[in-house]
């Protein structure tokens, strides 16, 4: 049997390998970019079936979660303990993803995102985060929730802000959701 020699040059052969290299690169890009969406898509679901272990869990244990309110910056025992009386009378909120953007680190140990979310109680919302990776799976190091705010109703909210904060009204409880 004789073989024939091959028809691409050395450089064609190594242009190959170089492209098949960045298409297993991003095609592992595209696992680890799937698993932090799945992180993240995991925490929203829990919250939405009250479930505190699963939902805090998910959080690692140097985890912060910062609220829509300027006092609700809570560690992730702090957070547990405001969760806590809402999620064991079955109440949990339900955030529903409409958009994400994430971003891995080159080590692939670390991914930021920022999602657009709706909500039935507060409309259209903007979470923000950071996850860690640990044993292949990943934690919320930080998850930020804001309220959209269109710019040409930006100063009459913002007007109402600083009226709220001048009251004495601002003691108000968060209602969780």
């Amino acid at each position: 049997m004789t073989t024939q020699p091959s028809r691409f040059s050395s450089r064609t052969k190594a242009l190959g390998a170089a492209a098949a290299s960045f298409l297993v690169g991003c095609s592992s890009h595209q696992v680890s970019t799937d698993r932090v969406a799945h992180a993240i898509d995991a925490y929203h679901d829990a919250a939405s079936h009250a479930s505190l272990e699963d939902y805090i869990g998910r959080m690692a244990p140097t985890g912060v979660f910062l609220g829509t309110d300027a006092t609700e910056r809570w560690t992730r025992d702090e957070f547990r303990a405001f969760c806590e009386p809402y999620f064991s009378e079955g109440r949990g909120w339900t955030y529903v993803p409409t958009q994400r953007h994430i971003q891995i680190s080159r080590g692939g140990k670390t991914a930021w995102f920022d999602e657009t979310l709706t909500n039935e109680s507060y409309g259209t919302l903007r979470g923000t985060g950071v996850l860690t990776r640990k044993n292949g799976d990943w934690f919320i190091e930080q998850y930020s929730l804001t309220f959209l705010v269109p710019n040409v109703i930006a100063k009459e909210v913002v007007s109402s802000i600083r009226e709220f904060e001048r009251s004495d009204n601002n003691a108000e409880e968060p209602d969780g959701d």
